[in-house]
């Protein structure tokens, strides 16, 4: 049986289906997460690795599991941890598990755009301190949700899961993207392009992130960015932590640049600044919106799909292309 090497152990039903076609090795029922050094040393001489987000496969990885390695079968649909083109160079296919984390995320992403607006979070923290002085016409004031305009940044299929979503709501749809879309889809959509990310800002009382991280997307949103934003705007992030420069989104919060933040991803997960903890109008969430039942079974049966049509001598149904 093919060797198949585990960074963290996967939900049940993968790891029973797994188990039936390969050799499994790594994450067992006693060690649900491998530490780095010890899956380095331990995967070498396996085919297959299979690992998270949280795993950094550089080229030196890449090399130390070599000439054994022949599949990256990532869990998840993000690969920036993975160095695909150096992977590719030396042989090594890559595969990831896309599309089906899109609901649950846009899910997430929408959840975050009703509750920063109307200082949910804010609100809650008080009622449970035991802080509410009882119903007053002016208390905990927040924004009204639906009229106002939605700014996309990636229209991809989250950023069309969201905009979806969103006009349930109400909310004007306004989208920026390198290329625009067909306006079919537009019109479905009702959304409006802007080809640059400046004017969009410029007209968005929210702004959600949808793009991947890429050398052209790092810290996409920094200090010019904040500045061309409405001081009553919020901005969501359910993408990848590096597209914002969090020192700039402190900045801007505690000027009161922009109006408040709601955030799923930080640029050193796990770390979190105190500064971040400690602002009212932040909505922080611990990397939680893929994370439902289904979604993390569908991720799976992705990735035993992936290795088992490499075994069988095919090119995986989801291989990374660079």
């Amino acid at each position: 049986m093919t060797r198949i090497y585990l960074t963290h152990r996967l939900a049940e039903p993968t790891m029973q289906r797994l188990g039936e076609l390969f050799a499994l090795e790594g994450a067992t029922a006693t060690q649900t997460s491998i530490p780095a050094a010890q899956w380095l040393r331990d995967a070498k001489g396996c085919p297959v690795l299979v690992p998270t987000l949280n795993d950094a496969i550089t080229p030196a990885v890449i090399d130390a599991l070599l000439p054994e390695l022949k599949l990256i079968a990532n869990f998840g649909a993000g690969v920036d941890h993975i160095d695909v083109a150096y992977a590719k160079s030396k042989g090594v296919l890559v595969s990831n598990t896309p599309s089906v984390l899109t609901e649950d995320t846009a899910d997430t992403a929408m959840a975050m755009i009703l509750a920063v607006p109307r200082r949910l979070p804010e609100a809650s923290r008080a009622a449970e301190r035991g802080e509410w002085p009882g119903w007053s016409p002016n208390y905990m004031l927040g924004q009204r949700v639906h009229g106002k305009t939605l700014g996309i940044v990636g229209m991809g299929r989250i950023g069309r899961a969201v905009a979806k979503r969103a006009s349930g709501f109400g909310l004007h749809v306004h989208y920026h993207q390198r290329t625009q879309l067909h306006p079919e889809l537009e019109q479905e959509f009702a959304a409006t392009y802007h080809p640059t990310l400046e004017g969009l800002l410029g007209v968005s009382d929210i702004v959600s992130l949808h793009c991947p991280h890429t050398e052209q997307t790092h810290h996409f949103i920094s200090g010019t960015q904040f500045q061309q934003m409405k001081r009553t705007a919020v901005l969501i992030n359910t993408a990848r932590g590096a597209l914002v420069h969090e020192g700039a989104l402190i900045d801007a919060l505690e000027r009161g640049i922009i109006a408040g933040a709601g955030l799923d991803v930080f640029e050193h997960a796990p770390q979190i600044p105190a500064a971040l903890k400690s602002k009212p109008n932040v909505l922080l969430l611990p990397h939680i919106s893929s994370a439902t039942i289904e979604s993390r079974v569908e991720m799976g049966e992705k990735v035993i799909i992936n290795i088992k049509t490499f075994v069988d001598g095919h090119r995986p149904p989801d291989r990374v292309l660079v």
